[in-house]
C-alpha cells in the first residue's frame, strides 16, 4: 500500500460507494424559495419596477470608469464565466475522477446540468430579448422584447453550475463545504465582474444566480435517468469486449475452407503435391468408370476417380501434365 502523496493518482481497485443526493425537504424548500425568487424578478422586470431604475442607476454610474485600476484584472476574471475554457476544465477534472472511480456519473451529471442550463436560460433569454446596457435606447425601460439575449446573464449562470457541480459531485461532508463556499465566491465575482464591466443589467446577474441554482438543486430529479445512461454505455462496452475477444480467439471463421494436405516430399522439395492425370496411372482400366495405380517416383496407390467422358477430357502430354485445349484444328503435315 502506497503512503507517499501520489497516492491518489492511481486507480481505485473497485468503484467506491458515492451516496447519491437525493431531493431532500431541505431541498425541495430551497428549490421552491428560489423558484419564487426567479418569478419575481421576471415580474419586476416586465413591469418596470424599481428594479427596472435601479439597473439604470447602476448603468448611469459606470462603475469601470469609477475603479479603472480594476479593469485589467477583471478582464481576465470574467473568463470563469465563459461557458467554453471552463466546462474544458471541469470536464477534464471530472473525467480524471471517472476513470479512477470506475463510473461515468461525474460526467453525466455535468453533461446534463450543461444541457439543462442551455435549454432553460436560452430559451428566457430569446422569449424576452432584452438588450444590454451597452445598446439600450431608452433612459427607464426595460428594453423588453427588443431582440436582444441578456436576461438572464449567461456567464452568471454557468459560473453557478459549472464551479458548483463540482460541489454537488464531492463525496466527502468537508470536501461539500470548501466546494460550496469556491464555487459561491467565484460566482458571485463573476456576476458582479459583468456589472463592473457595464455587459449586464443587474438584474440579468440576480436572475443568472437563480437560475444557475435551480438546475443545481433539481439535478437529483435526473439522477435515475443518469444511471440508466450509465448501465446502457457499460452495456455497450462488454458486447464489444465480448465481441473483440471472440474475434481473436477464432483462427479459421466456421465452415471457412481449409488448406489441403501436403505430403511429405512435396514440402521438402517446396513443390505442390502432383496431379495425376486421367486414365494415365499404371494398371488402368479402360473403359471402365475408374482407373488405379501408382504415380510415377511415389510409390503411392492413387484413389479411384470418376470417368471423364471422352469430349470433356483436355489433352495429356506424355509428360502427364495437363495442356488447354486448342482452340482451331491443327493444319499441316
Amino acid at each position: 500500500m502506497r503512503t507517499d502523496i501520489f497516492a491518489r493518482l492511481d486507480r481505485e481497485p473497485e468503484p467506491p460507494k458515492i451516496e447519491i443526493p437525493r431531493m431532500s425537504r431541505t431541498r425541495k424548500a430551497l428549490f421552491g424559495g428560489t423558484l419564487a425568487f426567479y418569478l419575481a424578478i421576471v415580474v419586476a422586470v416586465l413591469v418596470s419596477s424599481t428594479l427596472v431604475i435601479l439597473d439604470w442607476k447602476v448603468m448611469l454610474f459606470r462603475p469601470y470608469q469609477q475603479w479603472p485600476e480594476l479593469h485589467p484584472f477583471l478582464d481576465y476574471f470574467v473568463v470563469l464565466g465563459q461557458r467554453g475554457p471552463t466546462a474544458v476544465m471541469i470536464a477534464a477534472w471530472l473525467g480524471w475522477r471517472s476513470w479512477r472511480q470506475h463510473t461515468l456519473r461525474p460526467l453525466l451529471a455535468l453533461g446534463t446540468a450543461l444541457l439543462l442550463l442551455n435549454v432553460t436560460v436560452g430559451a428566457v433569454k430569446l422569449g424576452l430579448g432584452r438588450l444590454g446596457p451597452h445598446y439600450a435606447t431608452q433612459i427607464g425601460s426595460a428594453e423588453l422584447f427588443a431582440g436582444g439575449d441578456i436576461f438572464p446573464s449567461g456567464h452568471t449562470a454557468n459560473a453557478v453550475v459549472t464551479w458548483g457541480i463540482l460541489a454537488y459531485l464531492a463525496t466527502t461532508p468537508q470536501a461539500r463545504r470548501y466546494l460550496s463556499v469556491m464555487s459561491a465566491v467565484v460566482a458571485l465575482g463573476v456576476g458582479a465582474t459583468t456589472v463592473y464591466l457595464g455587459t449586464h443589467w443587474l438584474s440579468d446577474v440576480l436572475l443568472g444566480w437563480a437560475a444557475g441554482l435551480l438546475i443545481l438543486l433539481g439535478l437529483p430529479l435526473f439522477e435515475p435517468l443518469i444511471g440508466r445512461a450509465e448501465l446502457a454505455v457499460f452495456a455497450v462496452r462488454e458486447r464489444w469486449r465480448t465481441r473483440r475477444r471472440t474475434t481473436l480467439s477464432t483462427p479459421v471463421a466456421s465452415g471457412g475452407p481449409r488448406p489441403a494436405p501436403v505430403s511429405r516430399e512435396a514440402s521438402a522439395l517446396g513443390d505442390e503435391p502432383p496431379c495425376e492425370p486421367i486414365g494415365a496411372g499404371h494398371g488402368g482400366h479402360a473403359g471402365t468408370g475408374r482407373t488405379t495405380g501408382t504415380v510415377a517416383g511415389t510409390g503411392q496407390l492413387t484413389q479411384p476417380r470418376p470417368h471423364a467422358v471422352r469430349s470433356e477430357r483436355t489433352p495429356v502430354t506424355p509428360a502427364g501434365s495437363r495442356r488447354p485445349g486448342r482452340s482451331r484444328p491443327m493444319t499441316g503435315g
